[in-house]
């Protein structure tokens, strides 16, 4: 099988001391019924709650403990090609075997999801996972036309740009990403915001934690926008979440059409 990276990884059987690096996948090796064989996740790891708990923490995902990582005596790691940096995984690779992720699409993450269940001899389930999630997309309403920014920082704002998963996110749900021609997670300027002129910005739960006082700061140079925030975990985390996130944007698209103001 081959990572994101295009590198070819050879398993000599099913890994059953796997340390995951990237939140999301933490998630999906437990829905995937691999809980018991995962040995260390970072310590942004929430999901499931007994991820963390039970588990030896090694670092973040941005800062891992590389040795540690080493004592755990992995027979396979999980990284992704966004979340980890490249010369972690290398130290990484020296003395274990790393599958790197790559996900730009929902489509790239239930092919990510599929291949990671064929790793851990978990097809079935990871197949089962694949098609809950495409039949609860393609039941989703759409809010065709309506014009969004995601922010996902401040100071400088920085928003999803086109080519980045939340950005294949926001098109199958109809919105117009106001940004999408611009590279993956762009600096704006408050009079980039202005120009661009959304009907609807989005203020991510993470990597940032919006406040209201910068959500009136938003309104104040967007008047016409509605400014909302939204579960970053939702938009962002590819892999089984998406289950969650189906239903939790059943229940967000209706409030996105609405009237100007934060909300």
């Amino acid at each position: 099988m081959r990572d994101g990276l295009g590198n070819e990884l050879l398993l000599a059987g099913p890994p059953q001391r796997i340390v995951s690096l990237v939140p999301s996948q933490t998630e999906l090796l437990f829905d995937l019924g691999a809980g018991e064989r995962v040995v260390g996740v970072t310590k942004f790891c929430v999901h499931p709650a007994q991820a963390r708990a039970s588990r030896r923490s090694v670092g973040g995902t941005k800062t891992p403990d590389i040795e540690r990582i080493r004592a755990l005596t992995p027979d396979l790691v999980l990284a992704n090609r966004e979340e980890n940096r490249a010369q972690d995984v290398a130290a990484i690779a020296a003395f274990a075997p790393v599958y790197v992720t790559e996900a730009n699409t929902v489509a790239q993450a239930l092919a990510m999801a599929r291949a990671v269940g064929f790793a851990l001899g978990a097809e079935a389930a990871a197949a089962r996972i694949a098609a809950d999630v495409e039949a609860a997309f393609s039941e989703l309403p759409r809010l065709d036309g309506l014009r969004c920014a995601y922010l996902i920082w401040r100071r400088p704002w920085m928003a999803a740009g086109g080519g980045s998963f939340i950005d294949d996110v926001l098109r199958r749900l109809g919105l117009a990403n106001v940004f999408a021609g611009r590279p993956r997670y762009p600096e704006v300027t408050a009079a980039d915001l202005a120009t661009a002129a959304p009907d609807v910005v989005l203020l991510s739960s993470e990597p940032y934690p919006f406040k209201p006082a910068h959500a009136q700061e938003l309104a104040d140079v967007l008047p016409q926008a509605r400014i909302l925030p939204v579960d970053g975990e939702m938009f962002c985390w590819p892999g089984s979440r998406l289950l969650a996130a189906a239903g939790y944007f059943h229940e967000l698209l209706p409030h996105l059409a609405g009237n100007a103001g934060v909300q």
